[in-house]
């Protein structure tokens, strides 16, 4: 082997699950074949700072993460791993500055040195408004947050990267080459700004070095490659102009990627491999703009939780791109190529344009319902694009009849969370609470609440907070109570869009219907529980809006009873489901029986990430159809509802 060859990327699997002693015990599999930094899911409880038996977390412990409420799980989860010598990527956001206050008080109990901890906790809460939902309080004082957990690092954890401005997200929401550069650049600038006075300004520079990206790689190969090119350019930019830093070490765009999870599709999910393996090459082919890390889906996620052979297999894909052939052996492929150039020049050109327009609004914070209606109108075009056929998806729209695939379908071909694991975490919550030392606990939640009432670095008091016991949602209750909660927007408008092909026989339908009903047709949509994945709901809306239908969406994280109540006051007559966090029994249960409670006979339909054991199985609660993402026509889906209420109420469409 070459003795001037280049080492390889960090490789990381995304991974967490039931409770922190299984999670635990993958890590250290998955380490012991060959993965060399840790990638930390967390449960949605955790993410959005409530407890494991708070009532908005039922159903959704342990389901798409790791629950973590307390120390004793922070200790748990990394029992036996070194944290001195692991790097460690924490996906986490509203939480992220107590997660790492856990996290280091976890590092001191093992002794380690924590100025000598590596690892990167992503911090980036502007993406959540747009994308992912998880945040609590408003975009202003979290904001500050993510500026406090910069400068606590800058003086106690030198080489921790203390946010991960998030682009990975926005593309999943449908953003465009350009709204990613433009709208992730933005994010990091916002920081940055919030950042200047709260470090010496010797060590502003070293700050600006710190900050790393976490990015999305599509399908659409040649285009995502320019795209990280840009991005190197435009980060140089404005490291160079904006912040006048003139060491080249700290105008480096550092970033690490999760190819794309939006591409993979349910049906031949066997073609995602072929999928996964050319978005890799896309960050990892040009030595100029080479992902620092870089994790895989596997390619069942489609399906549901991949198991942990589906995780080892996306790893092999790393190793034998890495260690079998000769890439790192190479300077950068594409300098001077023509065509890479002109593409590099019109992304750049375009992220430019985007980025003045969010600068002129008063940058990303002032710019998010900007942002997010941008999102939603490009998501409508792309998924447009696909239903129509302009845009072939393979499997999907075009060459969908072939033999069906040896690898597994059902509940055998992706992970079951334990079905224990909810109440076992609640149990050691309660065992956690019975034996920590009640004094202390209120000493540190009034030494927290004081510094987040005057403005203080809520670190240190975070710090302390994780080593007296304080659990996720005492520490995220202080910051509600000061803070307050933030609802953010939908990004839709009540104006259809100006679209119209295809729609024409849908609104004639929804016409007729109207008319035999005495009223519009009415569609609720609801996001039951913590799940803040919102692009389905989002489409649904947005298309039943430009049929005609008169919809309500109010956005993400409401209780059945709300969702039951918002149907009542709107005379809805179909209220839509969008879950993806794996919690559709529990929730989709306790709705219909709220339905019941109220005597309101409105039929319920759901989509999500559904199994077909589970489909049947909400089928016999009472639900009236069910949605995967296969079933990606939505002109389809909207004459499904109109049928459904004709029949519902008698009347022939």
């Amino acid at each position: 082997m070459p003795a001037d060859r280049d080492p390889p990327w960090l490789f990381r699997t995304y991974a967490g699950h039931s409770t922190a002693a299984a999670s635990n015990a993958l890590y250290r599999t998955n380490l012991a074949r060959g993965q060399t930094g840790l990638s930390v899911a967390f449960d949605l409880p955790t993410q959005t700072g409530y407890d494991s038996d708070h009532p908005l977390a039922r159903g959704e412990v342990g389901k798409v993460g790791v629950p973590v409420a307390h120390l004793g799980d922070m200790r748990t989860l990394f029992a036996g791993i070194p944290l001195e010598q692991m790097n460690t990527s924490m996906t986490i956001n509203a939480t992220a500055p107590w997660l790492l206050a856990l996290y280091i008080a976890v590092a001191e109990e093992q002794g380690a040195d924590v100025a000598a901890l590596q690892g990167t906790v992503q911090n980036d809460i502007i993406k959540e408004y747009l994308s992912r939902g998880t945040y609590i309080c408003p975009p202003r004082p979290s904001l500050r947050l993510i500026t406090d957990v910069a400068a606590y690092t800058q003086a106690h954890l030198p080489r921790w990267n203390p946010m991960n401005v998030c682009s990975y997200h926005l593309q999943e929401a449908g953003a465009t080459p350009e709204q990613e550069l433009a709208f992730a650049l933005a994010t990091a600038c916002a920081v940055l700004d919030d950042l200047r006075d709260k470090v010496p300004a010797a060590e502003f520079p070293t700050m600006v070095g710190r900050i790393s990206f976490f990015v999305n790689a599509g399908i659409r190969f040649v285009t995502e490659l320019c795209k990280m090119r840009a991005f190197v350019d435009l980060w140089d930019e404005i490291c160079a102009g904006r912040y006048g830093v003139t060491d080249p070490r700290y105008r480096r765009f550092r970033y690490g990627v999760q190819v794309n999870s939006l591409g993979l599709t349910e049906q031949q999910p066997e073609n995602n491999v072929y999928r996964i393996l050319i978005e890799m090459l896309a960050v990892t082919l040009s030595k100029k703009a080479r992902a620092r890390a870089v994790q895989l889906p596997a390619w069942n996620e489609a399906l549901g939780l991949p198991r942990p052979w589906d995780q080892q297999w996306s790893l092999r894909m790393q190793q034998i791109l890495a260690y079998e052939t000769d890439l790192l052996e190479y300077d950068d492929l594409f300098d001077g190529n023509p065509a890479i150039e002109r593409k590099v020049t019109e992304l750049k050109e375009g992220a430019r344009a985007e980025l003045a327009l969010i600068e002129g609004m008063g940058g990303a914070v002032a710019a998010i319902d900007y942002m997010k209606a941008r999102l939603v109108e490009s998501n409508s075009a792309r998924l447009q694009a696909i239903e129509t056929g302009q845009s072939t998806v393979v499997g999907v729209n075009r060459w969908t009849e072939g033999v069906p695939s040896p690898l597994g379908a059902g509940s055998d071909a992706v992970m079951q969370a334990e079905a224990e694991a909810e109440a076992d975490q609640i149990a050691r919550l309660t065992d956690w609470r019975a034996g920590r030392d009640a004094a202390a606990v209120r000493a540190a939640l009034a030494a927290l609440r004081d510094a987040a009432a005057r403005g203080e670095n809520i670190m240190p008091a975070s710090v302390a907070a994780a080593r007296a016991g304080v659990t996720t949602g005492e520490w995220a209750g202080v910051m509600r109570a000061i803070h307050g909660e933030y609802r953010g927007p939908t990004g839709l408008s009540s104006s259809p869009s100006n679209r119209t092909e295809g729609l024409e026989p849908v609104r004639e339908a929804v016409d007729r219907a109207s008319g035999r009903l005495g009223r519009r047709l009415s569609l609720l949509v609801g996001k039951p529980g913590l799940d803040g994945h919102s692009n389905g709901a989002e489409q649904i809306a947005a298309r039943a809006r430009d049929c005609g239908m008169d919809f309500r969406y109010d956005g993400i994280r409401q209780t059945p009873s709300e969702i039951v109540r918002a149907a009542e006051e709107q005379r809805a007559h179909v209220i839509g489901l969008s879950i993806l966090s794996g919690s559709h029994l529990p929730l989709v249960e306790e709705l219909l029986q709220t339905l019941r409670d109220h005597d309101l006979d409105i039929p319920v339909v759901v989509g999500g990430i559904i199994p077909d054991e589970d489909a049947a199985e909400l089928r016999k609660l009472g639900v009236a159809a069910v949605y995967t993402p296969k079933d990606y026509e939505l002109n389809r889906i909207m004459l499904d509802i109109v049928d459904l209420v004709m029949v519902r109420h008698s009347v022939a469409a």
